[in-house]
């Protein structure tokens, strides 16, 4: 048995969806939730430097609280770096998010395929070396739309959301598009909305519920030896990067996720 935290990291507020999803599963873990604030956002960056910043995070989160497993709940993180990350730390088992193009092309039937995400995600969808069986993939990038997950969608009314997913999915729906990934882990926010601008016609596909799987699957092996014991204290931590302190919405986001905040030099 293994009490030590599993780690889910994230540019931002995008992968806070995989960690509740997982926690409604495995509630006997430790999770600690970390928002690199301090160089949101990613998807602009180069793989080179999105690679450094991670590297350089995980080295200190190591030597902070040494998770036992980390998630990279962030599509361009997990394109960027997890490789370099893998070969970095070979101890410690990580966790991609990668667009769900597989069984987005599998459900495909008019022989194209959408991927929506940041500029980072789409310029490496071809460096995936996914089986598309000959389907189309058409990648479009939406940086504005991260930052309005980030920073406002809290304030933001049905209208306003409803807008700003409709002009993507008719983009797509002009290239006869029938299948379209969100491939970016900040659009699970609008994931409703996407559904309700585009289904039936075109079917919406996210990787929740894979990367959860992964994660159990992971503990599971070898008899569960990474699974927490009776014993675990189940801390949360909801950390931040940067020295600001935080305002009323990362206070709030951590409430609501029901963890304790701090800022990473505070661990």
């Amino acid at each position: 048995m293994d009490n030590k935290p599993i780690l889910f990291l994230d540019s931002g507020i995008g992968g806070i969806p995989y960690c509740r999803d997982f926690l409604k599963r495995n509630g006997m873990e430790t999770v600690y939730y970390l928002a690199d604030r301090e160089n949101f956002p990613y998807g602009p960056r180069k793989k080179e430097e999105i690679a450094s910043i991670l590297i350089s995070l995980t080295e200190k989160l190591l030597a902070k609280i040494n998770p036992k497993l980390a998630v990279i709940a962030c599509n361009t993180a997990s394109v960027s770096a997890l490789s370099p990350l893998r070969q970095k730390f070979p101890g410690l088992p990580f966790v991609g998010t990668v667009p769900a193009i597989k069984p987005a092309v599998s459900a495909c039937k008019s022989g194209k395929t959408g991927v929506l995400g940041t500029e980072r995600t789409i310029a490496d969808i071809r460096g995936l070396n996914l089986e598309t069986g000959g389907c189309e993939i058409t990648g479009v990038s939406a940086p504005e739309l991260v930052e309005f997950v980030e920073k406002r969608i809290v304030s933001a009314d049905e209208k306003e959301k409803k807008e700003i997913v409709k002009k993507y999915v008719d983009l797509f729906r002009e290239q006869g598009i029938d299948a379209l990934v969100l491939g970016c882990t900040h659009f699970l926010y609008l994931i409703d909305e996407f559904r309700r601008e585009a289904e039936p016609q075109i079917k919406i596909f996210d990787s929740l519920d894979g990367i959860t799987n992964r994660i159990e699957f992971l503990l599971n092996e070898n008899g569960g030896e990474l699974r927490a014991g009776k014993d675990c204290t189940h801390d949360y931590k909801f950390i931040l990067t940067g020295t600001q302190p935080p305002d009323s919405s990362w206070i709030n986001r951590a409430k609501a996720l029901g963890f304790k905040l701090c800022l990473i030099d505070e661990l």
